[in-house]
């Protein structure tokens, strides 16, 4: 089958390729972008390590193919931090509360986190397990990265992010 020719907007950046049809939206990030921060942890769309958002939602890129996400915005780990590298709310949490772990699955937890609070930015702490629960940590510290979304998410609502 021939390759295809998409254009994706990366972390606002338009990026114009050649691809294969079957390469995973995670492959096209990590290997045509160089954008490395999408980890690919199960490939099976279990773990969450590669989440990123796509057109304002949360997916897994290891089960999208890169030519379902022409024409779309995608916004991965890297493109959350503000102009002058200043960390998100969300990344600012994790780094407080020691939500960070061995570093393995954080960027598709702060990118799902990332999604989930622009869609709910007052949830309750059952609404917070419930939306952690589609990421896995393989070092088990959920207790530091659920204080970080608690307190991101009090920050956002307090109007200090």
């Amino acid at each position: 089958m021939a390759d295809v020719d998409i254009v994706v907007r990366v972390n606002g950046q338009a990026r114009r390729a050649k691809v294969p049809p079957r390469l995973t939206l995670a492959d096209f990030l990590r290997e045509k972008c160089r954008l490395t921060g999408t980890h690919l942890g199960c490939e099976h769309g279990v773990c969450g390590a590669c989440s990123v958002v796509v057109d304002g939602e949360a997916v897994r890129s290891c089960l999208v193919f890169a030519v379902q996400a022409d024409g779309a915005e995608v916004t991965t780990v890297e493109g959350l931090a503000g102009p002058e590298g200043e960390l998100s709310v969300v990344q600012e949490a994790f780094r407080e509360h020691h939500g960070l772990q061995c570093g393995f699955c954080t960027p598709g937890f702060v990118v799902s986190v990332t999604a989930f609070l622009e869609e709910n930015p007052k949830p309750t702490d059952e609404e917070i397990l419930e939306a952690l629960s589609g990421n896995l940590c393989r070092c088990t510290g959920y207790q530091g990265i659920i204080k970080a979304v608690r307190a991101a998410a009090d920050k956002a609502a307090a109007g200090e992010a």
